[in-house]
């Protein structure tokens, strides 16, 4: 990544400060509080109603001018990426909606993290970063390993050192948040840091070895086995070293503003391109290794899932499923595979329930 130097005012009485100053005074502990008794009621499969669908915060508009922060200053600076995830925070109590981003709200949980994209465990497995033209303003991605001698040689190298790469920088921006927050009980009561995204195996797989891995399925499927076992070494130490250093002091998690029990989101993107077999064979024993490593959790996928949903549902410690594209899914497999199951389903664009008539359970959350 290059080097770009901030252009905001991140220190200093118009900066950061101000901003913490100005968020610590509008959240409103009784209303945050509220808040978190509806979500534990929906996972605890006790809201009595179909849809789940909490009541919005009273706005309350910022004090202060918050500047906007381009990604690459975020990178470039661990106040300035505090400051832009702050900032969403701010949003929310401000009662606005990021209509490109349907997980914040003004009646989601507040929640912040270290947001260095999907590059976090291919960097530190050795793949370069690809950044985004700055006019994007985007997250950058990684570059794949090129071929299977540098597959080789990565699993030679065993378990990769944790602060390289993006890596050391996920460690050091959580303990500034985490310094910062001291000195605001609100802040530090009412704002989650959640874990760094740290993808799931499948996406992992695909974002080092590149799309060649589907052949692998068929072609090298020792390999590839070896490779998902590094990758779960480095996922379940990485994810160790980060609850070590931000313990999980409750049952459940925030994660994009939502809430599900256990400690980990697993994103499995890149499923949608594998057969149930597929997925049962390679991906489902290492999905249930990190459940099982880290309490249970939630599994997101954008695209198709319906047809690996009733094998998901059935790992152990699975606790909630999130999906982003329900116009690529048969909606009744997957509502007889989540709630009908007991689990249920987060953050659910509203499109989702579009001519829906079939009973919900309370366990459907609803954007």
């Amino acid at each position: 990544m290059s080097a770009i130097s901030p252009a905001i005012p991140v220190r200093g009485p118009k900066g950061l400060t101000a901003c913490l100053d100005d968020l610590e005074r509008r959240i409103d502990d009784e209303q945050e509080r509220q808040g978190l008794r509806h979500w534990l009621t929906f996972l605890d499969g006790r809201w009595p109603e179909e849809v789940f669908t909490p009541p919005p915060r009273r706005p309350a508009p910022p004090g202060v001018d918050w500047p906007a922060i381009h990604i690459h200053q975020a990178f470039a600076d661990y106040d300035a990426m505090v400051l832009s995830q702050l900032s969403i925070c701010s949003d929310m109590l401000a009662g606005r909606h990021d209509g490109a981003n349907m997980f914040y709200g003004a009646n989601r949980r507040l929640c912040v993290r270290c947001n260095y994209g999907t590059g976090i465990l291919p960097s530190i497995l050795g793949c370069d970063l690809f950044e985004m033209p700055a006019e994007t303003n985007t997250l950058p991605t990684c570059r794949p390993l090129d071929g299977p001698d540098r597959i080789r040689r990565l699993l030679d190298r065993g378990l990769p050192d944790l602060d390289a790469a993006l890596g050391g920088h996920v460690f050091r921006c959580a303990e500034r948040f985490l310094e910062l927050f001291q000195a605001y009980p609100k802040i530090r009561e009412h704002v989650a840091l959640y874990h760094p995204d740290t993808q799931g195996p499948a996406d992992c797989l695909e974002l080092i070895w590149g799309s060649d891995c589907f052949y692998a399925f068929y072609d090298q499927p020792d390999l590839l086995r070896d490779v998902l076992d590094l990758i779960a070494q480095t996922y379940i130490a990485f994810l160790r070293r980060w609850y070590a250093l931000v313990p999980q002091r409750q049952p459940w998690s925030v994660h994009w503003s939502l809430m599900h029990k256990g400690t980990i989101m697993l994103r499995n993107d890149s499923l949608m391109n594998l057969s149930p077999g597929q997925y049962a064979d390679f991906l489902r024993p290492v999905d249930q290794r990190l459940l099982d490593a880290f309490g249970g959790g939630a599994m997101h996928f954008c695209g198709r899932g319906d047809h690996y949903i009733d094998q998901a549902a059935s790992l152990g410690g699975l606790t909630a499923i999130q999906i982003s594209q329900p116009e690529c899914n048969d909606m009744e497999t997957i509502f007889r595979g989540t709630v009908d199951k007991g689990i249920p389903l987060i953050g659910l664009p509203e499109s989702g329930l579009k001519g829906v008539t079939r009973p919900l359970r309370g366990l459907v959350h609803a954007g």
